[in-house]
């Protein structure tokens, strides 16, 4: 029997179904507790390729919740995409899986989308949703919103042109109260359920069978049992995105050029124009303890904060949330 055998003989998949899953090339952004699992659902189903972009070095409180990551990727500050790849790339050696450490963000969105035949979504903030439909609906790619915080759990699929996009449903980001992982707290079966419906979803779109698609938002309270489900099935006829074809977020107009990580005490700067690592890592090793370097990044500790900076100049300063502070940071250490 073949290795997708069990998943062939599901009828309305077989080997027709099957033959597109493995034609397909699937962007995932976002390789936390989502990005993970539904990362090792997209190999272990067959699809072609896998494209994993995310930003983020793996820490020890990932560990609870983060599958493919271990206690030697915490040590090594290992980027969440690259410790992925390799771990994907032994559980199926026919799936081409590629790690993007980066920013997803309007600078790279495009590039990185082409040629793709589904986006799922695992990232943890709006703006990159927003980023992503954007994209998306731009250039008629399927994606699957979803997300998960607490006990709570939501998943929609988008098929731009058939059914209602993110702005068509939010029209900006919500008021979440600012509830993240980090700060609320997450549970795992919170997260299974939300791998669960985006990985179904994914399975249809790949499969061939996207008419079999329940075209809403599906949220759903673990611990008290709360379900909602917002019907998506139809463009809104004032969407920004789907009907007056806006992209600001693409094009950069909302952009957040440095950010405070949620939770996190950390801000990421991200710098402008050509970038010269080399250059910068020698600055860094004459003004400040080097403390981690690997092929994608280095650490260094410096006045009680710790910087993690990434090839392409885009940089974690850890230990604030004063973007002010970080940035002076930043300018001291790189320049």
């Amino acid at each position: 029997m073949s290795r997708y055998s069990r998943q062939e003989l599901f009828s309305p998949i077989g080997l027709d179904g099957q033959r597109r899953v493995r034609e397909s090339r699937v962007l995932l952004v976002g390789c936390g507790a989502l990005g993970t699992h539904l990362a090792e659902f997209c190999v272990r189903t067959g699809v072609g390729e896998l494209v994993i972009v995310d930003r983020d070095i793996v820490e020890e409180s990932n560990l609870q919740r983060q599958s493919l990551f271990t206690e030697h990727d915490v040590r090594e500050a290992m980027p969440k995409a690259e410790a992925a790849r390799r771990r994907l790339v032994e559980v199926n050696s026919d799936v081409a899986v590629r790690a993007e450490v980066a920013d997803f963000s309007y600078r790279n969105a495009e590039k990185l989308a082409n040629g793709a035949t589904l986006i799922l979504d695992a990232t943890d903030n709006f703006e990159t949703r927003f980023l992503i439909n954007d994209v998306a609906v731009k250039h008629g790619v399927p994606w699957v919103y979803s997300g998960c915080v607490g006990s709570r759990a939501v998943c929609m699929p988008v098929m731009p042109g058939k059914t209602a996009c993110l702005t068509c449903l939010l029209e900006d980001q919500p008021d979440t109260g600012g509830e993240t992982c980090d700060t609320t707290g997450i549970i795992m079966p919170a997260v299974l359920q939300a791998v669960a419906w985006a990985s179904v979803v994914a399975l249809k779109i790949l499969s061939g069978n996207a008419d079999a698609l329940f075209c809403k938002m599906l949220k759903v309270d673990l611990w008290t049992g709360e379900r909602t489900g917002v019907d998506a099935s139809k463009p809104q006829p004032d969407c920004p995105s789907c009907s007056k074809h806006e992209y600001p977020w693409l094009e950069g107009k909302r952009a957040t050029k440095h950010a405070v990580m949620c939770g996190r005490d950390s801000v990421q700067i991200t710098p402008g124009g050509e970038f010269d690592y080399s250059a910068a890592r020698e600055r860094i090793r004459g003004a400040a303890a080097l403390a981690t370097e690997n092929d994608f990044l280095l650490r260094a500790n410096h006045e009680g904060l710790t910087l993690t900076l990434y090839r392409d100049g885009r940089a974690l300063v850890h230990g604030t949330d004063d973007i002010g502070r970080a940035k002076a940071a930043y300018s001291k250490l790189i320049g």
